[in-house]
């Protein structure tokens, strides 16, 4: 069977930060490994997976509602990079930013376009 939420481009595109997170984490001290890192990757896959999870909800107002934890985690995590940032632990973050910001504008839009397909 399969899934449809792997159809949805923000959803492809959501996978990509994940990626980056999970390769710039791996360069990060072991003392980080429960702290920050651990939370830099919790939030990147929050993203995506929630994105899936409401995709495969049975109701507009399940996905929107996932949809919008999604775009709270997306924000969580473009604040945990300027954290790792501000601590030394990324070097360069302009692609990484330029991925949630292009994930965030997808994500606004899909949640733009099913109120709009709800009426309401």
């Amino acid at each position: 069977m399969r899934r449809k939420h792997r159809d949805l481009l923000v959803w492809q595109r959501a996978i990509v930060p994940v990626e980056m997170v999970y390769g710039a984490t791996d360069a990060f001290p072991p003392s980080e490994r429960y702290g920050l890192s651990g939370q830099l990757r919790r939030a990147a896959v929050s993203v995506p997976a929630n994105i899936a999870e409401g995709y495969a909800r049975s109701g507009t107002r399940e996905l929107l509602h996932y949809l919008s934890i999604s775009a709270g985690s997306l924000s969580e995590l473009d604040t945990l990079i300027e954290l790792g940032q501000r601590l030394g632990y990324f070097d360069q973050t302009e692609e990484l930013r330029k991925t949630l910001d292009d994930v965030s504008g997808m994500l606004m839009g899909l949640q733009a376009s099913v109120r709009r397909r709800a009426g309401s």
